[in-house]
């Protein structure tokens, strides 16, 4: 039994999630933040990290003014001359990227070491979970931090560090899943047909975890973002080249006191509504995806 019968067919779970309006209005907030994140080099009007369309007399402007060639503002610029529309949504691109690359990277091989565990059990299961039980006694932030100061500064590395600290949670959660799963009639009767293991767990375990795994990889993404802006924000995360939201929040930390609010405030706005929007998401998957609930 596939995990869409479980749980009913496609159109009805659409039509569920649409019952809920902040489902609704988190879906179209993240998909419109997307749009403007990986459309950035389209719509934004100048490229912020190109020195020959950034003039430094225009740094520390209030949102709404011109610039000495007319160009407009909308939400200011920052200290070095950028306007920071652009800044926004070129640092909207980089923590998409970093939070949806990393928690698919996670999750790939956080599933694959849930589903071994699950169906080989004895000592596989018990060193495998053993492993995920020491990963997960460290706290986060400490254990990318430390990667971060050994691999140093760049995206592949924050990548690398996000999927080190992310993928134990996606391991656990398959499985348990998967235990379930494994215990069914299915999948032993799959057993006494002789198909082979690997046959067995992409076909027929794999499918019936994959509600659960959406939901998991959507809060998962969520705090990968977190995460990686916090990391930016203290200076290990990504390179001044390819800032994100976290380190254009950290640029405009120093001028808040001098009441220039729009270079930290505003990123800040637009990070905490990707993250709500994309928790707000889980949390309605996971209520349409478990019948129970």
């Amino acid at each position: 039994m596939s995990a869409v019968v479980a749980v009913g067919s496609g159109r009805d779970l659409w039509r569920r999630f649409l019952q809920v309006p902040s489902a609704v209005a988190a879906l179209v907030v993240f998909a419109g933040f997307c749009v403007l994140g990986f459309g950035a080099p389209w719509i934004a009007p100048q490229n912020p990290y190109d020195l020959t369309q950034v003039d430094i007399l225009d740094s520390l402007l209030p949102p709404g003014s011109q610039s000495f060639s007319g160009m407009t503002y909308w939400l200011g610029t920052d200290g070095q001359g950028r306007d920071m529309l652009s800044a926004m949504l070129y640092g909207i691109r980089i923590s998409l990227v970093v939070g949806l690359l990393s928690g698919l990277l996670a999750l790939a091989f956080g599933t694959l070491v849930g589903l071994i565990a699950a169906y080989r059990r004895g000592w596989v299961d018990t060193v495998l979970m053993r492993i995920v039980d020491l990963q997960l006694s460290f706290p986060t932030i400490l254990v990318a931090l430390i990667l971060l100061v050994i691999l140093g500064r760049g995206v592949d590395k924050i990548i690398f560090a996000l999927v080190v600290v992310q993928w134990a949670y996606f391991a656990r959660t398959v499985r348990g899943v998967a235990l379930v799963e494994g215990a069914r009639d299915y999948v032993e009767a799959a057993r006494g047909l002789r198909l082979g293991g690997m046959r067995i767990l992409l076909g027929h375990i794999l499918p019936n975890c994959l509600p659960t795994m959406l939901v998991v990889a959507t809060m998962q993404m969520a705090m990968a973002i977190s995460l990686e802006a916090t990391l930016s924000f203290l200076g290990l995360g990504l390179p001044p080249t390819r800032p994100s939201l976290g380190l254009l929040i950290a640029n405009g930390f120093d001028y808040l006191q001098s009441g220039r609010y729009w270079i930290s405030v505003l990123p800040g706005l637009a990070l905490l509504a990707i993250i709500v929007s994309a928790n707000l998401l889980g949390d309605r998957l996971r209520d349409v995806l478990n019948p129970r609930l």
